[in-house]
């Protein structure tokens, strides 16, 4: 322990009156390898499931089927992704911090509900065209 009382070894910087200091002891939260390998591994089968009836266009309605599933599949990991990466406490570019009481701009959430919408109206027409 330095002179100043800190016992995170710091010069001095960042120590109050009374010698405590303010430096955050825990580590910061990440996602884990256990938390990022099912996400991993949903979106990696979906992707597949999606593509590849699109690239070969499989005769019957079996392709269009297992396209919407792999559509789905696809959809699910995003959607496990982000709570996963919400609750270690990453948010998404130009969106406040959780619990910070601020509100999300209107033309953040909209660029955000185009980007996700006209990939899927697209990829919602490429499977309709299977059939």
């Amino acid at each position: 322990m330095d002179a100043t009382g800190a016992l995170d070894g710091s010069d001095g910087a960042g120590v109050g009156e009374g010698g405590e200091s303010f430096r955050e002891l825990r580590p910061p939260r990440r996602l884990r390898l256990w938390q990022l390998a099912p996400i991993v591994g949903l979106a990696a089968v979906g992707s597949l499931m999606f593509a590849f009836p699109l690239a070969f266009e499989f005769g019957g309605d079996g392709g269009a089927v297992i396209a919407m599933l792999g559509l789905l599949l696809c959809c699910c990991a995003a959607g496990w992704g982000m709570m996963a990466a919400r609750r270690v406490g990453h948010t998404w570019p130009g969106l406040p911090a959780r619990d910070s009481g601020r509100r999300a701009s209107w033309r953040v959430v909209l660029l955000y509900a185009l980007v996700v919408a006209v990939p899927a109206a697209l990829a919602i027409w490429r499977v309709a065209r299977l059939r």
